[in-house]
């Protein structure tokens, strides 16, 4: 479908598992660089308490009866079949006023940051639907009682309720660890960049990818929608504090105690060293970077650089740097290959930001840009929401209001200057929370300092410097691995951040029992828990022969003070305590000379390994390895070894086996306790 051909058009919901246009024609949302009309929104007519339950009803049940593995692998093959579409993306991208590079960030990091998420599921989750959280609590001496605190899937529906500025990435960010979790979700955009988003989702449902329910799509009013939230559902938000304030206190989701993460207003600031000084390294990638967050995306990012907070001294040359940079931004149409920043997304968020400019003036002077007469090389200037990067200076923000509370969603930034490391994180902190922070300086002393500092206040804090200038992903780019949120006025949530962002759709319960029961609905054998000795080796069994419990104990062997010393000079290994008696009964933890902790584990491998060929096809590492009660010539070791988990591989014709390994000595004492790793096939040969 040539989206560009069929403007305007009118927007569709995809609910109830169709699509379905609002009972009137709708708003029109126009181009932002022209004004022309782009398409029409309206969902009036749908049954939102309808589309709640048919995500609970249908989309929830699908996703639980997949495994983490197969959910990644899901996400894997949509992000790889939207990489199709990205050039009809980017071509309707335009309208929003992104430019070529503001549309990468939406569009192809929305993706990445898909496939970043199937790779951790694979990477890091099991191929389970239960996920466990943290060790087994014991809780009585004889093993008959214990805990284990588990993550299940919750049973209701995420809905997400996103900004203008990232149509594309604002939703996958959200959808992936959703999805990963095993929760369908309902995704409202916001209106101004909706067709955006309401394309993506088209090709996505195309793709078949995804079970009936997972998805929803609200373009418009979300109605009364939340009237209808529950308990198991979770509610997302992305935009202003006041909205977000508003939603948040809603009476369902107050009375239900229904999850809600906000991200929401964030003046983040930069700091600029006192020892990046005017011809430092440090002081012109900081000019380069605030003019970057800036101009990327006109400014309308979460994570843009608001407030540039740098040395009293050095803020005449950084204003004159910034001047002359920002001066060089070519501003248009986005669709134009020279441009290097498009407008504004509407004419209402360029008066918005204007009337934003206007209170910050109650503290600070414009120093360069003028925020009535745009200066364009093409686009429409009467239609166009156009707006020239703007930079004020506050001569004294210590005593300043607005810089502090005031964000102009826009091209907007303020200088404000500092003497002291501590009054420039006191600056900083005055934004009451932000998304994240930048540091520009090479004094280690310093950075300790500051970012120590700006810690509390901030979900981020990026550390720029001459070292990382080339590999740094920068101030305003929130990463898959890392948390994107803040506290404070920034909302107070913690998006992404790995499988942090998983687990918020998840409920985390303790579980008590009998160590057997446990085992049973965990997936996991535990100590206490029944196993099965004798018979056939462990490691002779393929996946689909070895069982939880199965365990091995192994013969006996004696550690000599020969082997002792044969294993310091073999390995190099010749520290007192294994060498020297009367060094070793001098230390306060031993009684004389001891075994090397690295020659009992390598002896109790000899005890528990068959040799031969078989599904067993490599020890890929140990964890949790702990030495407990030192081992003297003369002690005699036995292992036993007892399948704790097994976890196969869906796109592989192996699995991962962790086996309990607990070495003993003579008295029954535990030497050594470790996990033992292996990869055994799925089947034999």
């Amino acid at each position: 479908m040539n989206v560009m051909a069929t403007r305007p058009r009118r927007l569709e919901s995809y609910v109830h598992g169709a699509w379905a246009a609002g009972a009137r024609e709708g708003v029109p949302l126009l181009d932002a660089s022209t004004g022309a009309p782009v398409a029409f929104i309206d969902s009036s007519g749908i049954d939102f308490k309808a589309v709640l339950g048919y995500g609970r009803e249908t989309g929830g049940p699908a996703l639980r009866r997949l495994s983490f593995h197969e959910r990644a692998a899901m996400l894997k093959a949509l992000g790889q079949k939207l990489l199709d579409f990205k050039e009809e993306f980017y071509a309707l991208s335009a309208a929003t006023g992104a430019t070529k590079a503001d549309s990468w960030v939406d569009i192809d990091g929305g993706i990445g940051t898909l496939l970043s998420y199937a790779s951790k599921g694979r990477r890091e989750l099991p191929n389970t639907r239960v996920l466990l959280d943290g060790d087994v609590e014991p809780l009585s001496k004889d093993q008959t009682f214990s805990a284990q605190h588990i993550l299940s899937p919750l049973q209701g529906v995420a809905v997400h309720i996103n900004a203008f500025n990232f149509p594309c990435w604002g939703m996958l960010e959200k959808l992936a660890p959703t999805l990963l979790a095993g929760v369908p979700a309902i995704v409202k955009p916001a209106s101004q960049t909706a067709y955006l988003t309401e394309l993506m989702v088209r090709r996505i449902i195309e793709t078949g990818i995804l079970p009936e329910g997972a998805l929803q799509l609200v373009c418009g009013s979300v109605g009364d929608l939340l009237d209808h939230v529950e308990g198991q559902d979770a509610v997302t938000f992305t935009g202003s504090a006041a909205t977000g304030r508003r939603l948040k206190t809603h009476k369902a989701i107050v009375e239900n105690s229904v999850r809600f993460t906000m991200e929401a207003d964030s003046l983040n600031a930069a700091v600029l060293g006192l020892d990046a000084a005017p011809g430092t390294e440090e002081f012109d990638l900081f000019v380069k970077e605030v003019a970057r967050e800036m101009t990327v995306k006109a400014g309308q990012k979460c994570t843009a650089i608001r407030r540039v907070i740098a040395p009293r001294s050095y803020s005449e040359a950084l204003i004159e740097a910034l001047r002359d940079r920002l001066g060089k931004t070519v501003l248009g149409n986005p669709a134009e290959e020279t441009v290097r920043m498009g407008p504004l997304a509407s004419l209402d968020q360029r008066e918005e930001v204007r009337a934003r400019i206007r209170d910050l003036s109650a503290d600070a002077e414009i120093v360069a840009g003028d925020p009535a007469n745009p200066s364009i090389t093409s686009g429409d200037a009467v239609a166009g929401a156009f707006l020239n990067p703007v930079l004020l200076y506050c001569d004294k923000p210590g005593s300043a209001q607005a810089i502090h509370d005031v964000e102009a969603f826009g091209p907007v930034s303020t200088v404000m200057p500092y003497d002291t490391a501590d009054e420039a994180v006191d600056l900083a902190r005055r934004g009451k929370g932000s998304l994240v922070a930048s540091v520009f300086t090479n004094d280690p002393a310093f950075a300790e300092e500051v970012v120590l500092g700006l810690a509390p206040f901030h979900g981020r804090v990026m550390i720029g410097n001459r070292v990382s200038a080339k590999t740094s992903t920068g101030h305003g780019s929130p990463l898959p691995g890392l948390v994107h949120g803040g506290p404070g006025r920034a909302g107070g949530g913690e998006e992404l951040g790995g499988l942090r962002g998983v687990k918020h759709y998840m409920q985390r319960t303790a579980i008590q029992g009998a160590p057997t029961l446990l085992s049973a609905v965990t997936g996991r054998w535990l100590p206490g828990a029944e196993a099965r000795s004798g018979g056939e080796h462990p490691f002779r069994k393929s996946l689909a022969e070895l069982k939880i419990g199965d365990q091995l104990v192994t013969g006996t062997r004696t550690v000599t003070l020969e082997d002792i010393e044969h294993f310091a000079h073999f390995t190099g290994d010749t520290f007192y305590a294994h060498m020297d008696e009367e060094a070793a009964r001098a230390n306060p933890f031993f009684d004389g000379r001891v075994a090397h902790g690295y020659l009992i584990v390598s002896f109790a491998a000899g005890l528990f390994v068959d040799p031969d060929p078989g599904p067993v096809l490599a020890n890929y590492g140990v964890d949790n390895l702990r030495f407990l009660t030192p081992v003297n010539p003369g002690d005699t070791l036995q292992v036993q070894l007892t399948c704790k988990d097994i976890n196969p591989r869906a796109s592989a014709e192996h699995g991962e086996v962790r086996w309990d390994c607990r070495v003993t000595n003579q008295t029954g004492a535990t030497v050594a306790q470790y996990d033992v790793l292996t990869m055994v096939a799925k089947t034999r040969e």
